[in-house]
């Protein structure tokens, strides 16, 4: 059984991501930009720039945009102002939903989120009806062709919290201001990587197991993911591996 990180891990195996590049790109600078304008431009001493700076150069974002999206949010360049916005709600079997979204105008997107969730079987929520049931935490996927044994020697002195299974892969959480340092550990020890992301971790799951109604919620969080203001999608759904893959083809 899955969650939210397995499925982002197989649509990126599937090349979901590649083929919306250049919507990816446009996402991860404004990242990056936000991250700027709220910590400063300094990679060494903004964990989160840190974060979203690498998170950028592992989707291949060139170096010099990435800049020019740091001067932007130190306002050295002039540039569109974003500001941070969450929408929580319920979806198919109702799955707990948070929509994380950067955005230069709250109303448009506001109004773009609820539709999506009424025209797909979804209803808005209140704020803080959901989120009690996720902690934000830093995660790490790995390919399972490393020892349980030798990956917690690296990583339980790198700040890692917690090391389980997730199908074909290892999933480590860690505090969000340790993601960095447990990268780091992991890359010095020469362990591979599949992705190192700042994540809304569920407390408790939601198991669907009919098919057609994982279908209804696994196309609800793509049109959520899909919308150009959106920059995470989270959920507490918990579906079999195999619908899973059957959907990211």
């Amino acid at each position: 059984m899955s969650g939210h990180s397995k499925w982002a891990t197989t649509k990126h195996r599937k090349g979901a991501q590649d083929k919306a590049r250049g919507k990816l790109f446009a996402k991860l600078i404004r990242q990056v930009e936000v991250a700027a304008r709220e910590g400063g431009g300094d990679v060494n001493a903004n964990a989160t720039l840190r974060t979203m700076y690498a998170k950028a150069r592992d989707a291949s974002v060139p170096l010099d945009t990435i800049e020019r999206a740091i001067k932007r949010g130190t306002g050295e360049l002039e540039g569109v102002r974003y500001e941070a916005v969450s929408y929580e709600g319920y979806g198919p079997n109702g799955v707990a939903i948070i929509v994380e979204c950067l955005t230069d105008n709250r109303n448009r997107t506001g109004a773009d989120i609820r539709s999506l969730f009424t025209r797909n079987g979804g209803s808005m929520a209140e704020p803080g009806a959901v989120s009690w049931q996720f902690a934000r935490k830093g995660v790490v996927m790995l390919p399972k062709d490393v020892s349980e044994e030798e990956l917690m020697a690296v990583a339980l002195e790198a700040g890692a919290e917690d090391l389980s299974g997730e199908g074909d892969e290892w999933m480590l959480t860690s505090a969000p201001a340790d993601l960095p340092a447990l990268r780091h550990a992991l890359e010095q020890a020469s362990i591979k990587l599949e992705s190192a992301e700042l994540e809304m971790v569920p407390s408790t799951r939601v198991a669907v197991e009919e098919e057609s109604a994982a279908k209804k919620v696994l196309r609800l969080i793509e049109l959520l993911e899909d919308h150009d203001d959106v920059q995470n999608v989270w959920s507490n759904f918990d579906i079999p591996d195999e619908i899973l893959e059957a959907a990211a083809v």
